[in-house]
Order: structure tokens, then C-alpha cells, then sequence
């Protein structure tokens, strides 16, 4: 069995999120969606919200195969997580190319620590390729309509912290 893992903050998780999970499905057996909580980071949501979120946009909403994808909060390196979930696949998505250096960057770092894990970078479908969780939160911040962004359940969460 073949298992990936695609590591990310979700904060929320958008549609270009969501393009690069289904592709992911073709390619591994078991996808981990890892949801970081880097110390270094700030986030709009809290972990357990981003958990909570990335579960009802994928089960509620999308009715994804809960039997191919485990949701799991991490802080540690992805790699680690690897060795844990015995996955041999990082997916990594690319909106554009100034997300490609980082990504690349970090495949080679995560190569140099473990030479079985492979990364594989990922593009979601053209309409979504220009969607951020940052640019999402903005828009919603000043009451613009995020509905081509996000799945129903994470417009509702993202609409009712604002409030």
C-alpha cells in the first residue's frame, strides 16, 4: 500500500487545497493530511479549529473516502511523520511559480534527511490556482464573498470567527 502524506497549515483549507487532495487520491493508496502547528507561525484558526474544519470540508461536504484519507495535527518534521505513517510520498501543492524555489528548497532538504521519501509537487485545476487561506481571510475580513474558495462548512466557520 502506498501512502502519501501532504503536510500544510490549512488556515483555512481552500479549494486549491482541496484540488491537489483528489489528485493526491489517484496516486497513493492512504493520503495523511498532516496539519502543522509551527511555533513559528501565527494562525488564524486554532489547530483543533483547522482539524475541525479540514474534517467537515472533506467528509460533510465532499463526501471524500474517509477510508483513504487520515487527518492528523502534527509538529514535528514531515519527515518524521513519514517514518510514523510509513509513507514514501510528500505531496506538495504549487499555485504559481514563486511558490516553486520554497518547494523545491524544501524537497531537497527533506531528500538530504531521508533519501526513500520522494516529494511529489502537485497543481490544483487552473480556476483554483490563484486561491490563499491568507487571501481568503482578507476578503472575508472585509465582508467580501468567499464562496468560490471554500467549501460550505469552512465559509460558516470562517464567517462565524468573524463575527
Amino acid at each position: 500500500m502506498r501512502t502519501g502524506i501532504y503536510p500544510g497549515t490549512f488556515d483555512p483549507i481552500t479549494l486549491g487545497h482541496i484540488d491537489v487532495i483528489k489528485k493526491s487520491l489517484k496516486i497513493v493508496d492512504k493520503l495523511v493530511i498532516a496539519i502543522t502547528d509551527n511555533v513559528n507561525k501565527e494562525y488564524f484558526f486554532s489547530l483543533e479549529d483547522r482539524v475541525s474544519i479540514v474534517n467537515k470540508s472533506l467528509f460533510k461536504d465532499l463526501k471524500l473516502n474517509k477510508k483513504k484519507i487520515l487527518i492528523k495535527s502534527f509538529n514535528t518534521l514531515t519527515i518524521d511523520l513519514c517514518k510514523k505513517y510509513k509513507a514514501s510520498i510528500i505531496i506538495r501543492g504549487l499555485r504559481a511559480v514563486s511558490d516553486f524555489e520554497y518547494e523545491f528548497q524544501l524537497a531537497g532538504m527533506n531528500k538530504k534527511l531521508n533519501n526513500d521519501i520522494e516529494t511529489i509537487f502537485l497543481m490544483s485545476n487552473i480556476e483554483n490556482q490563484i486561491i490563499s487561506s491568507n487571501f481568503v481571510k482578507e476578503i472575508a475580513k472585509l465582508n467580501g464573498n468567499v464562496n468560490k474558495f471554500l467549501t460550505k462548512s469552512a465559509v460558516k466557520i470562517l464567517k462565524d470567527k468573524l463575527k
